[in-house]
């Protein structure tokens, strides 16, 4: 019996204690395209990627035209040439993924370029909102964009417009 009344009891206790707490929602996706350097900073990203995306598109159009190349000539070539026109094409294949795992991978070019451009702007966004929490009180503050299982949210609670103002981009 004491079991249940103490059990009750701290129910009843983290009830009380939940209901004060405050909650605030911020749209980041909103907030990030208000914010001019994310847009410039987007656009340079994407010049990164098509001029590298062409480049390695160049290489591997390179292995393709070896490989046609060689099943045109492999009537006509020796094994020791048809060994040599092989290692070239696998040497321009393999030259097209590193080109891709070197601009694209986990430790790849796009991602530290990426991360230099939007981990500035990023900061900032996450100072005003903590200054916004501290001056408010809210206890925890939920970015909108990336709650997936997030079914229903007050616009009540959405502080996505006062972070704007707080970053001075908006009235």
């Amino acid at each position: 019996m004491k079991k249940i009344l103490t059990l009750s009891a701290l129910m009843c206790l983290f009830c009380l204690t939940a209901g004060a707490q405050k909650f605030a929602l911020v749209d980041m996706d909103y907030i990030l395209n208000r914010i001019p350097a994310y847009e410039r900073a987007s656009e340079q990203l994407n010049q990164l990627s098509k001029r590298w995306d062409a480049e390695i598109e160049a290489v591997s159009l390179e292995a393709q035209t070896l490989y046609k190349n060689y099943q045109n000539e492999a009537l006509f070539l020796s094994e020791e040439q048809k060994v040599r026109k092989e290692e070239e094409i696998v040497a321009k294949e393999k030259q097209a993924a590193d080109l891709k795992r070197q601009y694209y991978g986990a430790e790849g070019e796009y991602f530290k370029k990426q991360e230099s451009l939007m981990a500035p702007i990023q900061d900032e966004i996450y100072q005003a909102v903590k200054q916004i929490s501290e001056t408010e009180g809210y206890q925890m503050v939920i970015d909108r964009a990336s709650a997936a299982s997030m079914i229903y949210a007050s616009p009540k609670i959405d502080i996505s417009n006062e972070v704007l103002r707080k970053l001075g981009l908006s009235d």
